[in-house]
């Protein structure tokens, strides 16, 4: 019995730490931030320097990018054209940017 209640309560825990960052994320604070720093090159989901890298679903599923880990990994290290954030923003706001673009990617832009 007490290994079963210990096993449910590790198994509780593992859900906090793992779902609660994605459920505190700020989807309409990530628009803002999104609208301040990102629509230069990625106006309507799309990309201005390599159209065929957007953030659409299929070229987020595509690339290994439909995650809001990778997006965080991607807006905080930059790759190739894209530059990092790290250090611009905060990581709450590279954490609220990375799930707006995840919703609108799911929705269709």
């Amino acid at each position: 019995m007490k290994r079963t209640v210990l096993t449910l309560a590790c198994a509780l825990l593992a859900l906090v730490v793992w779902v609660a960052p994605a459920l505190a994320a700020d989807v309409g604070h990530g628009q803002q931030v999104f609208s301040a720093n990102c629509v230069a090159c990625h106006i309507g989901g799309g990309n201005v320097v390599n159209g065929a890298k957007t953030l659409k679903k299929a070229d987020l599923d595509q690339y290994d990018m439909a995650s809001v880990e990778a997006i965080t990994r991607q807006v905080t290290n930059g790759k190739a054209a894209m530059p990092a954030f790290k250090g611009r923003l905060t990581d709450d706001d590279i954490a609220d940017v990375a799930a707006y673009v995840l919703s609108q990617a799911e929705q269709g832009w």
